[in-house]
């Protein structure tokens, strides 16, 4: 199982190596020794989305450290990472980032602003839906001392990107309460910021700790769902990149609005 386990690492610092380059199932499945079938397979299990989907999610990634960090046109950043169309780059970054590169690009000088008024704030334990149609309850602790916010969400995919259908924002306490859930399998992962993280930090967070329950979250409308709990820990090199926008969840929770699909 070890050497599985690095297998897949050893993958994943290729890509990160070779981003620039038309990276294929094939490819990777060679330079790991494995048929593409059981390398995808393998990959999936250990990372949470196929090879291709996390090459994808990095790129997208660089896109946004590209918007932050140069004047470059958007379509020049599109072609960048892959994309050869203006409208097909907007559209997959839109869908799994949760704004357009444009309004990305802007949101840089409003972060920080969000994070003081949030720190400001009353805001306890705030919620995105109010009404209880299924819950779920549980308790979030960190392994290390930490001042700042939680958000924690329910994803349909293994991987924090666009919005989540439900989910919460924590300030002053560690339990927390997830309401009026579709019907539906998710996926519930949580980030922390602190207080003190600067506006590329939280729009890019590499660093930020994280959480991933281990199993999907069945949604039936029926059944009550048992307390869950996570423990938030340092990235580590199998988790796919953080893409959804923070800040646009600061914003709608500082004007009270619900968040979902």
């Amino acid at each position: 199982m070890l050497t599985q386990d690095k297998t897949v690492q050893d993958s994943i610092l290729f890509i990160q190596q070779n981003l620039d380059k038309d990276l294929s199932l094939s490819a990777l499945a060679d330079e790991a020794a494995y048929s593409p079938y059981h390398f995808s397979r393998l990959f999936k299990r250990q990372v949470g989305v196929s090879p291709m989907y996390f090459i994808s999610s990095l790129r997208l990634q660089l896109a946004k450290k590209l918007l932050l960090e140069t004047a470059f046109p958007i379509r020049d950043i599109g072609l960048e990472i892959g994309q050869q169309s203006l409208g097909t780059f907007t559209t997959r970054f839109t869908n799994r980032i949760g704004m357009t590169p444009a309004s990305f690009r802007a949101t840089r000088k409003h972060s920080e602003e969000y994070m003081t008024h949030l720190k400001q704030s009353s805001l306890q334990n705030t919620v995105m839906n109010s009404s209880s149609f299924q819950q779920l309850s549980g308790s979030i602790h960190t392994e290390e001392p930490f001042n700042g916010i939680i958000f924690a969400g329910l994803f349909p995919k293994p991987i924090p990107e666009g919005l989540p259908v439900r989910g919460t924002l924590l300030m002053h306490s560690d339990s927390f309460h997830i309401t009026n859930i579709p019907v539906g399998t998710y996926f519930l992962m949580a980030t922390a910021v602190s207080w003190g993280m600067d506006s590329k930090s939280i729009l890019i967070p590499h660093e930020t700790l994280r959480a991933r329950h281990p199993y999907p979250i069945c949604i039936d409308g029926k059944r009550p769902l048992p307390e869950t709990h996570l423990i938030m820990r340092k990235p580590e090199i199998t988790d796919p990149p953080i893409l959804i926008s923070l800040p646009l969840l600061m914003k709608h929770f500082l004007q009270r609005s619900p968040i979902s699909h």
